[in-house]
């Protein structure tokens, strides 16, 4: 494994490991990730609108205008599952789980 991969990894790990911990900052970096398939991950516009949402309920506004403009390339299933994962990891951080 190359060292821009390794270093990739480390980086949506550490992030991982921030959003975790209420980072609205990390959750935001994660939806980038998936939204231009940086730091180790494929492009998944689900997962990205999943953790620009989750940044939005942090408070970031940048994050607001980053899920609209994901949503716009979206189907309504699509978001709706985003939505709902987005839900159930909150669930997870609430249980102490994720």
């Amino acid at each position: 494994m190359g060292n821009s991969i390794k270093s990739a990894l480390f980086l949506a790990e550490s992030r991982l490991a921030d959003a975790a911990q209420g980072d609205g900052n990390a959750l935001y970096d994660l939806g980038i990730s998936y939204q231009t398939g940086t730091a180790g991950v494929a492009i998944d516009l689900i997962e990205a609108h999943k953790w620009f949402n989750l940044a939005a309920v942090a408070g970031l506004e940048e994050a607001q205008d980053a899920r609209s403009a994901v949503a716009g390339d979206m189907t309504a299933r699509e978001i709706s599952r985003a939505q709902a994962a987005a839900r159930a990891w909150l669930g997870s951080m609430q249980q102490g789980t994720a």
